[in-house]
């Protein structure tokens, strides 16, 4: 009987959250450049009694395109929410946008590097907005998150690796202050001084990615000791300081996977936080997904086949 009651009482609390209606509101948070950024704090439309986590994300678009709100990022949004949530999706600069054509190869390293730390600094920033408003929002500031798409993933994979490395641009964020978690959608670190090292535990990382991924390598891709390096690479190094993970690869599967697990994979997503964030359980999972069906992609790219995929000019 006893179960019975309080099944019943965890079921009429979830009815009670589907029924709550997603709310947006848009906030101005930095100005940087003469550009104005802004962001969108996505909650329930009741005040929770509890401190709630929160989600930043970055979107996606190669660093020269792309905004913080598209249709099939909204499924990703409301499916935190009601899970208990908030969500905050940021603007940042993109370093990108008006590249010339017949640039060299040391200008483009310096405009890829700009651009990287640039969205980097936005995201600090953004952080920073919601830990000053964390008490006016009721967020906890030990479960804000980083999620992004693409070159947002890049963005938030570079900036956790950063803050646990000790960097000194990660010093405008608050001493104590470290990241729960990280969800990113085919995303890597960039480096411009070869191999990027990871010797100090980061956040708890949830990694998808295709093997089959021309556009962010799976692995990694360099030039004269310039590169970005994926999520195989990256588990690896956290394979090296016993951190932990959760990586979804998909074999044969292209860039895709920068955006479909922001509606398909919601839900492991959420089991995930709950998993490594709420619970703080400690796992190193891999899930090699095939489609059995499928065709074999090409999995082998140069450097200059990741710069024709993205910038095709």
């Amino acid at each position: 009987m006893r179960r019975m009651i309080i099944m019943a009482v965890l079921l009429l609390g979830v009815m009670q959250l589907s029924a709550q209606e997603v709310v947006m509101q848009t906030y101005h948070y930095a100005t940087r450049d003469g550009e104005e950024l802004y962001l969108d704090r996505y909650t329930v439309d009741v005040e929770s009694q509890e401190p709630r986590p929160c989600m930043l994300f970055a979107f996606g678009g190669g660093f020269a395109r792309g905004e913080r709100f598209r249709d099939y990022y909204y499924p990703y949004f409301t499916a935190l929410v009601k899970a208990g949530v908030d969500v905050v999706s940021i603007d940042y600069r993109l370093g990108l946008k008006s590249v010339k054509e017949g640039i060299g190869i040391s200008e483009i390293i310096d405009v890829m590097d700009n651009a990287v730390a640039i969205a980097v600094e936005d995201m600090y920033a953004a952080t920073n907005f919601v830990l000053d408003n964390a008490e006016a929002w009721n967020i906890d500031t030990s479960k804000v998150m980083t999620s992004g798409s693409s070159a947002g993933a890049i963005t938030a994979l570079q900036a956790e690796w950063l803050r646990s490395s000790g960097a000194e641009i990660a010093r405008v964020l608050p001493e104590d202050f470290r990241y729960a978690a990280v969800v990113s959608c085919a995303g890597a670190l960039f480096s411009r001084q070869g191999r990027p090292r990871i010797d100090s535990e980061p956040a708890p990382m949830l990694l998808f990615h295709g093997t089959s991924d021309s556009n962010v390598p799976y692995d990694k891709a360099s030039i004269m000791g310039v590169g970005f390096y994926g999520s195989k690479y990256i588990t690896e190094q956290l394979d090296k300081i016993d951190a932990p993970y959760y990586f979804y690869s998909a074999e044969y599967e292209d860039h895709m996977l920068a955006g479909t697990p922001l509606y398909q994979q919601c839900d492991l997503i959420v089991q995930f936080i709950r998993d490594y964030v709420i619970e703080g359980r400690r796992m190193r999972v891999r899930a090699n997904v095939r489609a059995i069906d499928g065709e074999k992609h090409p999995t082998r790219f140069t450097a200059k086949d990741y710069l024709t995929t993205n910038y095709k000019r």
